[in-house]
């Protein structure tokens, strides 16, 4: 199936990512196996970007990994229910995509590699950047009726209440 971003809210999600990403991310949406406007489509990749994004600022987690794993942590899915080896795969794609990406160093891609594979299996203790991905999901919760719970997110900046508040109304698709 051809897909595109050229539907206008596609499009506003494709303007939020960084400049150099935008060939990336429209490969990875053309790849994508599940409904794009899905709870792990574009949408929801955008704004782990942005909640990524939001977290890094204050902690200065890295951007490159943050971007990296915003697209690709769920891009691999086979199902919007229980798929447990979905951030292997999201993890792989990467490696495949590799070339692909802004450079990475072998340090910020094994980041990227744990963060992707990882995140979905509830840990809390790991880099702070690895910390700030898994954050950056979780802050998203709220779009499948999940309200984010601090004891869960690992980082202080995501515990932040405003910041839980922020991100749920975003979930909402209100202040997008």
């Amino acid at each position: 199936m051809l897909r595109t971003l050229e539907n206008p809210m596609r499009l506003r999600e494709l303007s939020k990512w960084p400049k150099h990403w935008h060939d990336l991310v429209l490969e990875v949406v053309q790849n994508f196996e599940l409904d794009i406007d899905g709870i792990h489509g574009v949408s929801h990749w955008t704004r782990v970007l942005e909640n990524g994004f939001r977290l890094a600022e204050p902690n200065g987690a890295n951007l490159k990994v943050v971007t990296a794993f915003a697209l690709l942590h769920d891009s691999r899915r086979e199902n919007d229910g229980y798929d447990p080896e979905h951030g292997f795969r999201g993890a792989e794609y990467g490696w495949h995509l590799r070339q692909q990406m802004p450079t990475f160093s072998d340090i910020e891609f094994d980041l990227f590699y744990d963060a992707a594979m990882y995140h979905s299996d509830g840990l809390m203790e790991d880099d702070l950047t690895i910390q700030t991905c898994w954050d950056a999901d979780r802050l998203d919760l709220y779009r499948v009726g999940i309200r984010p719970d601090p004891r869960r997110l690992c980082t202080p900046e995501a515990r932040d209440p405003n910041v839980i508040k922020w991100a749920v109304t975003r979930s909402l698709g209100e202040g997008l």
